[in-house]
């Protein structure tokens, strides 16, 4: 009504509506002709215009540009990264498709095309302080996100870090994926093919990673030490093909 014609839904509220967790409270519309916004109602003018999908009655851009734009009005790189990682975690985007579109929108997306660096391969915030803290304390490992199984070749896991010399896993498990009772499932069955491969693993909130780093650095060397000092399991890295299967195939639950 306020932007006429024509006019689509971005940013924020356009994340919303695919499902993505932005928190600004603005209205971004994008318009064909000039147009002047006031208040928490941001019009920009955008040649070409977006291909609009129809979300709820609403016209919505696609998910890539949605999360572009709403990262142009952050300040927070971990506000922007939350909202990258969930974009690709939840399906609704590919780095590749981001950075494409940062590409072509270029005016302000310096903090996603930052954070799109970082990430890397859509790590997550937690992800990200986890690959900082194995660094500072010196237990680096080249490992992440790489598949598990075991001597008959069936699947045990995708750790968020792998310390391959000791037979470590290391899972970031963020409260947030665990809502659903089949997310719940899924982790206690890891948890429980890790322990028959004779895996050690560590546990860690993104939270606590957060808030408490120097604890988290402790128990992590004491797990290293005492993974050390055991034979290490008859484990090793895959690539997943059709023939390397597992009765429940595990998925990410912080991915």
């Amino acid at each position: 009504m306020r932007a006429g014609p024509g006019a689509v839904v971005s940013g924020a509220e356009a994340c919303r509506r695919h499902g993505l967790p932005a928190r600004g409270a603005e209205i971004h519309v994008l318009v064909p002709g000039s147009v002047r916004g006031s208040g928490s109602l941001i019009v920009e003018r955008a040649s070409p215009m977006p291909p609009p999908a129809d979300v709820g009655g609403f016209p919505v851009v696609r998910a890539e540009r949605a999360v572009v734009d709403a990262c142009r009005q952050m300040r927070s790189v971990d506000e922007a990264t939350a909202l990258v990682a969930a974009a690709i975690q939840k399906g609704r985007c590919t780095p590749e498709s981001l950075r494409a579109e940062a590409r072509t929108n270029r005016y302000g997306t310096k903090l996603v095309r930052a954070v799109l660096k970082e990430l890397g391969r859509a790590e997550s915030v937690a992800e990200r302080d986890a690959r900082r803290l194995s660094r500072r304390i010196r237990l680096t490992t080249p490992h992440w996100n790489v598949t598990i199984a075991d001597s008959d070749g069936l699947i045990i896991g995708r750790p968020d870090a792998w310390y391959d010399d000791v037979g470590l896993a290391w899972e970031i498990d963020s409260k947030a994926f665990h809502y659903g009772p089949r997310d719940y499932e899924r982790t206690l069955a890891r948890n429980s093919r890790y322990a028959a491969a004779g895996i050690l693993v560590v546990q860690t909130l993104p939270t606590r990673l957060r808030d408490n780093p120097d604890a988290v650095a402790r128990e992590l060397k004491k797990a290293h030490a005492a993974a050390a000092a055991r034979p290490r399991p008859p484990v090793r890295i895959v690539r997943l093909d059709h023939s390397a299967t597992s009765g429940d195939p595990p998925r990410k639950s912080n991915r």
